[in-house]
């Protein structure tokens, strides 16, 4: 499939494509466990992949068997959730996501049928969870080719960087870039956050 991506970029935006053949993005899958996911999103927001598996492995450690669910959940505690490093707002959220659950406010098991818009709309109805975690959901969780964040700072400025934007411009501007990457921006996005890890691996480490 990213085959496919890239032939689209080579015919809609060369200096993607371009940059694109530096690496080998994994096709998007569909995942098994979408409870245990949207936890991991939680957590994960405004940390960095290695810190959000860190306190993710805490609090796997919390429950019986490591198994992310539901009820057993709602039986911690405030503190316990906090000794895995989890803040008042992401055991909140977690919490109101096993009880929006549990209730069927929702249904977990039908976001895969749903289109796009409908699945942002249900999740987001959890406190605690906004647009950029079910974005990042639809993108790895549910295996959406077409999904790309705008909210998410990185990308915002890879964005730039790629189209030398010095800041960034109009929605409309922004539409008609990623119209170009339509219907692979999901894997544009990945692409994106290739180029700023790269970018930060190369950055200069200060000396002692």
């Amino acid at each position: 499939m990213y085959s496919l991506a890239q032939a689209h970029f080579k015919k809609t935006d060369p200096r993607l494509h371009k940059v694109s053949l530096a690496f080998d993005i994994p096709d998007v899958k569909a995942s098994k466990d979408l409870f245990r996911d949207i936890c991991w999103t939680i957590i994960g927001q405004q940390l960095s992949g290695k810190a959000a598996d860190t306190i993710f492995a805490r609090f796997e450690i919390l429950l019986p068997r490591k198994k992310v669910e539901p009820k057993v959940i709602l039986k911690l505690s405030d503190a316990q959730m906090r000794s895995a490093g989890l803040s008042g707002a992401k055991s909140r959220a977690i919490k109101s996501l096993a009880e929006h659950v549990l209730s069927g406010e929702l249904n977990l098991a039908s976001l895969p049928s749903l289109p796009d818009a409908e699945v942002v709309l249900n999740l987001t109805k959890v406190k605690g969870i906004g647009p950029w975690t079910a974005e990042m959901l639809l993108m790895f969780s549910l295996g959406r080719m077409d999904v790309f964040s705008i909210g998410d700072l990185v990308l915002r400025k890879e964005l730039m960087n790629l189209h030398g934007w010095k800041k960034l411009p109009s929605e409309k501007k922004i539409a008609a870039a990623l119209a170009a990457w339509s219907p692979y921006r999901t894997y544009a996005a990945r692409i994106l956050w290739k180029i700023a890890d790269q970018n930060k691996s190369r950055m200069p480490r200060k000396r002692d």
